[in-house]
């Protein structure tokens, strides 16, 4: 089964910036996103579940969340369901508005 590879926020900035094209699913409430958000990440809602559903199982997939649990709780939804590029950013949003951004409130 795939391995889910955990990112640093380090990581995730530069893998984002290295294939922008993969998947950015934030797990997180639409009450949290209104708070704090990284630009390109979308809500896993259900329309976007569907969509996701959709794509080749080789599509790659960065999940992040508040602080990492939840998403690692994606990521091993979605090998589950079959697919074998997952990333998961360790420390959550949390730890990019530490790291990345600042500009991105904790909370």
């Amino acid at each position: 089964m795939a391995e889910i590879r955990q990112l640093s926020a380090y990581e995730v900035a530069a893998l984002i910036e290295s294939q922008p094209a993969m998947e950015k699913v934030d797990v997180r409430t639409e009450q949290e996103q209104e708070i704090a958000a990284i630009a390109g990440f979308r809500l896993l809602d259900q329309k976007y579940h569907d969509e996701l559903m959709l794509l080749d199982r080789d599509t790659p997939m960065l999940f992040q969340c508040h602080h990492g649990i939840r998403s690692q709780q994606a990521a091993l939804y979605f090998r589950q369901q079959g697919f074998t590029t997952l990333y998961n950013l360790q420390g959550g949003i949390d730890e990019w508005s530490v790291l990345i951004d600042s500009s991105v409130p904790r909370y």
